[in-house]
C-alpha cells in the first residue's frame, strides 16, 4: 500500500527530499484506498509542513519527537521499555525483515515506526491492515498523546487506524493519557540524563543514526505473507502497563 510509504516518510525525520517530491506524495494520497475526507486532511498536513522553512519544521519535530520517551517512534518502547523482552522482540522483528527481504544497517533499530511502515506498504493490503491491528494500541497511544499536545501529527496515527479498521476506543486511552504527567520539560528531562547509563565502545554508539536501507529488495513479491509472531502486542495488558509505567510521562 503505497499510502503507507507516504506516512512513512512525513513521520520521518523532515529532509530536503520531501520538497522535491510533494507532486508524487499528493497523487499517492489522491489515489489511496482511504476516506475522501482523510485525502483532504492529509493534503492539507503536507501543504502545511512543506510551507515552512525545512530548519524550521525540522526543529519543531524534534522538539515534539526527541524529547522524552513517551513520544518515541519506536513501537516496544512502548510495550517492553528497557526490558530484556524488547531485545527479543527486536530480533523477532529483523527476522521478519529478513524474510520479506529488507536489510537494515546493523545499528538501527527495526521496531522505528518509519521504518516498520515502510516495511508494510509492501505487504499488500490484506497483510499490512493484520500487521497494523497488532499494533494499533500503541498507535493509539502515540495518537491520543499528539492529541494532547495538540501537534497535527496525531492525524497521521488516525488515518493508520482507519487503514488497520480498528474498533479500539480511543476514549479509553484518552482518559489514561490524561493521567500521565509531560515528560518533555527541562525538569524531566534532566532527570532522565542523570538516570541514563554511560557506555562505552562500540555500544556507545547512536542506534538510532541514518544508515539503514529502508527499502525492501525488488525481489519482494507485494503479495507475500510474512507471518506476525508478535510479544504481547495483542494484549490490552501489555498497553496498560505501558501506560501505568510511564505515570508521570507523557503530554
Amino acid at each position: 500500500m503505497d499510502i503507507l510509504s507516504v506516512i512513512s516518510a512525513l513521520l520521518d525525520y523532515p529532509e530536503q527530499n520531501l520538497f522535491e517530491h510533494e507532486a508524487d506524495i499528493n497523487r499517492l494520497i489522491t489515489e489511496a484506498p482511504i476516506e475522501e475526507g482523510q485525502k483532504l486532511k492529509l493534503l492539507a498536513f503536507v501543504r502545511n509542513k512543506l510551507d515552512q522553512d525545512l530548519l524550521e519544521w525540522q526543529s519543531d519535530y524534534d522538539a515534539l519527537f526527541e524529547r522524552g520517551r513517551s513520544l518515541g517512534l519506536w513501537l516496544f518502547e512502548h510495550v517492553h521499555g528497557e526490558s530484556r523482552d524488547r531485545g527479543q522482540a527486536m530480533v523477532d522483528l529483523s527476522e521478519k525483515y529478513q524474510q520479506a527481504g529488507l536489510q537494515i544497517a546493523q545499528h538501527q533499530l527495526p521496531d522505528y515506526i518509519p521504518m516498520f511502515l515502510e516495511f508494510l506498504g509492501t505487504q499488500g493490503e490484506r497483510n499490512a491492515k493484520e500487521w497494523l491491528l497488532d499494533v494499533e494500541h500503541i498507535l493509539a497511544l502515540l495518537l491520543c498523546r499528539l492529541e494532547r499536545r495538540e501537534s497535527d501529527y496525531a492525524f497521521l496515527f488516525e488515518v493508520l487506524l482507519s487503514i488497520a479498521g480498528s474498533t479500539l476506543s480511543l476514549e479509553d486511552v484518552r482518559s489514561q493519557v490524561g493521567k500521565e504527567k509531560r515528560d518533555d520539560s527541562k525538569k524531566a528531562i534532566d532527570k532522565e540524563w542523570e538516570e541514563e547509563e554511560v557506555t562505552f565502545g562500540a555500544g556507545s554508539l547512536d542506534s538510532t543514526c541514518d544508515g539503514a536501507t529502508r527499502r525492501p529488495s525488488q525481489s519482494q513479491r507485494k503479495d507475500q505473507d510474512v507471518p506476525l509472531n508478535w510479544v504481547g502486542f495483542n494484549q490490552p495488558d501489555q498497553t496498560s502497563k505501558s501506560l501505568g509505567a510511564s505515570e508521570g510521562v507523557a503530554q
